[in-house]
């Protein structure tokens, strides 16, 4: 018995009625996979989310908050290092995870990976210059361990 047209058209109507009828603003369902990508300590995760930031709109589906105070009220630059972009990295780790509700688990890499794109401004010198980049790092890394919050909701306390 052959299947009738009707029968085999009809899941393949409801599957594009499904993706038709899909909020446009979907969430890609690997958003928390991409994150985790690109908040590592390693220098690969540093280039790779260096290269999404230089093309944000690309990633626009995943609703990254993309934006970022840099070193908030330390120095960018200090002594001429440039810490910019690791600060940069650092807060879109602290928004995207606090956005997410993981932050408090997540903050001991973020910092760690913050600490890690310092460290490789700083083999970029020597001598002294490298003995005074490497310090200044330490200190930025011990800052953030302290001090480094984000706006991650509070979780729900049972009622009482």
């Amino acid at each position: 018995m052959r299947p009738r047209p009707l029968a085999v058209l009809a899941p393949t109507a409801a599957a594009v009625l499904l993706v038709l009828a899909a909020p446009a603003t979907a969430v890609p369902a690997d958003k928390p996979q991409v994150l985790g990508r690109w908040t590592q300590t390693s220098a690969a995760s540093q280039d790779a989310w260096l290269a999404a930031r230089a093309h944000p709109a690309d990633w626009a589906a995943y609703g990254f908050d993309w934006s970022t105070d840099h070193c908030t009220s330390s120095p960018d630059n200090p002594f001429g290092f440039p810490f910019k972009a690791a600060c940069a990295r650092h807060d879109f780790g602290y928004r995207n995870y606090g956005a997410a509700g993981a932050f408090r688990a997540n903050k001991s890499r973020l910092d760690e990976a913050f600490h890690a794109d310092l460290k490789r401004v700083c083999a970029r010198y020597s001598g002294g210059r490298k003995t005074s980049c490497d310090g200044t790092a330490w200190t930025y890394y011990q800052a953030v361990r302290a001090f480094g919050t984000s706006a991650e909701p509070a979780p729900a306390r049972p009622p009482a």
